[in-house]
């Protein structure tokens, strides 16, 4: 996924759920830096990545063949 990257966010302990965002980094120290829509304003946030799920709002192009999917 290229940075940034528009997002939704999941997030049980914040109850966001399929909040919209757009991904501007992924920290080693363990958070996903997101600048998220509340209302009409947009904040800066940090997500920890444990126990937060991030979907590209973008779906993948099915028809695409060099599509790698790492295990």
């Amino acid at each position: 996924m290229e940075l940034p990257a528009e997002v939704l966010i999941h997030n049980e302990l914040l109850n966001v759920k399929g909040g919209k965002g757009t991904l501007l980094q992924v920290s080693s120290e363990g958070y996903y830096e997101v600048n998220l829509t509340f209302g009409e304003r947009v904040h800066r946030t940090l997500f920890p990545i444990q126990g937060t799920v991030l979907i590209c709002r973008q779906p993948e192009d099915i028809t695409r063949q060099d599509l790698e999917i790492e295990r």
